[in-house]
């Protein structure tokens, strides 16, 4: 099968950073699907696993978890879907990921693709919308069947993949005031477009701005972005008792006694969780992706896609990354198909 891999943690710059490969098919375990791919996103998690280190690898290494396919194969165990169905998920970190033409992946993590997006449409949305709904619904504790029409949430970084479907989540499934971040006109009308109510500068005065427009403190703050910027602007901006989610990594230690005397919590959001520890909520993720399907479909969440490529290959590929690590993409980079080789290869259940 194609697949888009490296053999090496190489800059994207670098010519073999990313090496189109022919490699062998997959098969699926009793609790797997095998997939076939039909178009992948790129997220900001592909190009940090990819970036320059010190390991060596041993064997090429598939990135990608964001895609849409058609079920071709599945485990003797599992009984969510149907060979045929069209389907779309993020997967596990700690298994290959989706950029080749068959992938395997654990049922519990996969929901049924939107019926009204395509499958490029539909690649750009399961990382990201798992990524917000856990981080608003599981970490923040947002309640979504209380009238949440007078608390506040701040998204900062709203015009990225997570922040775009967060906004929307926040402002149109859960009722919230939202405020969010932004810097050039065409992501701050990006933002305001997902649902915000206000944005403003994240490299000017947080605390500042929001004051001026009457706000002393929020509810929650949802920082998608640079922690350790904003970590003194969120511990000031905090309501007592409120909650701040974190979805980046700290490069520097997090003076946690700032939240002491407000009783504030600090919690992290990161999507892998529920697959790498194998929790017991698991299917969880199913279910995720099952009413974000709904919601899509319904017209009460619109896809975050902004670019797209085709085929799925190494230039395309680099493309994506080079543009991720410009900090310059406004929500989603998808890649569908996969050329003139895209046969499938049968279907089976395998017992």
């Amino acid at each position: 099968m194609k697949a888009v891999a490296l053999r090496e943690h190489l800059t994207i710059e670098h010519p073999e950073s990313l090496l189109d490969l022919t490699l062998d098919t997959p098969e699926p375990s009793d609790t797997e699907l095998l997939v076939e791919v039909q178009a992948v996103s790129v997220n900001p998690v592909d190009t940090k696993v990819r970036a320059p280190k010190d390991s060596i690898l041993e064997a090429p290494k598939v990135l990608g978890w964001d895609a849409c396919g058609i079920v071709l194969a599945k485990g003797a165990a599992c009984e969510l879907f149907d060979i045929g169905d069209r389907v779309f998920y993020a997967g596990d970190i700690t298994k290959p990921g989706c950029n080749s033409q068959y992938h395997t992946v654990d049922q519990r993590l996969v929901g049924q693709a939107p019926k009204s997006l395509s499958a490029a449409e539909s690649a750009a949305m399961p990382l990201t919308s798992i990524t917000a709904w856990e981080a608003l619904f599981d970490r923040l504790k947002v309640d979504l069947e209380a009238d949440n029409s007078d608390r506040t949430i701040l998204i900062i970084g709203g015009a990225g993949g997570v922040g775009s479907i967060a906004i929307q989540l926040a402002a149109r499934v859960a009722g919230l005031r939202v405020i969010t971040t932004a810097s050039k006109p065409e992501s701050i009308d990006w933002c305001l477009r997902q649902g915000a109510e206000l944005v403003v500068n994240h490299y000017k005065d947080l605390p500042g701005q929001l004051r001026s427009l009457g706000f002393t403190e929020l509810d929650y703050i949802l920082c998608c972005n640079d922690t350790d910027m904003h970590f003194e602007a969120m511990c000031d901006l905090i309501r007592p008792q409120g909650l701040i989610c974190a979805m980046v990594d700290n490069r520097k230690p997090l003076d946690n006694a700032k939240l002491k005397s407000k009783s504030a919590g600090l919690v992290w959001e990161f999507m892998f969780t529920r697959a790498m520890f194998e929790c017991d909520d698991i299917l969880e993720q199913h279910h995720i992706l099952n009413e974000v399907a709904r919601l899509l479909d319904e017209g009460i969440l619109s896809c975050t896609m902004r670019e797209r490529l085709s085929p799925i290959d190494a230039a395309n590929m680099k493309t994506a990354h080079a543009k991720l690590e410009s900090g310059s993409m406004l929500g989603k980079f998808v890649l569908e198909g996969w050329g003139d080789s895209n046969a499938s290869i049968g279907a089976s259940s395998k017992q």
